[in-house]
């Protein structure tokens, strides 16, 4: 999830929704970024398993958004051994055990 383009849309004088500039930049403020281990360039991956092809690779400090979070392959890191994966863009997931995010849970809405 993430905002490439704002439209504006009018509404009517029916009550109708105005989208405006302001309020996709309080989306994007509202977006947390968190820390992938230090020394780390990790694997960017297009599901949530090593199974799944490397789109890009996270070169050391990278910080990245957490979107949403999903189930899949159990991975051991720097922060634990953990099943879920972080969806840092889209169609792009990284196994949570490499991101520090303070909790060992969900830190985000699942995705789906």
């Amino acid at each position: 999830m993430s905002i490439d383009r704002v439209e504006e849309i009018t509404g009517d004088s029916e009550g109708e929704s105005t989208a405006t500039a302001a309020t996709a930049a309080a989306v994007t403020a509202a977006v947390r970024y968190y820390s992938v281990a230090p020394g780390v360039r990790l694997n960017v991956r297009s599901g949530p398993s090593t199974s799944y092809s490397i789109v890009r690779v996270l070169s050391e400090g990278a910080k990245v958004p957490i979107f949403c979070q999903t189930p899949g392959q159990t991975i051991s890191g720097p922060y634990g051994t953990t099943n879920i994966w972080d969806n840092i863009g889209d169609g792009d997931y990284i196994s949570d055990a490499y991101v520090y995010t303070g909790a060992d849970g969900y830190v985000a809405g699942r995705c789906g």
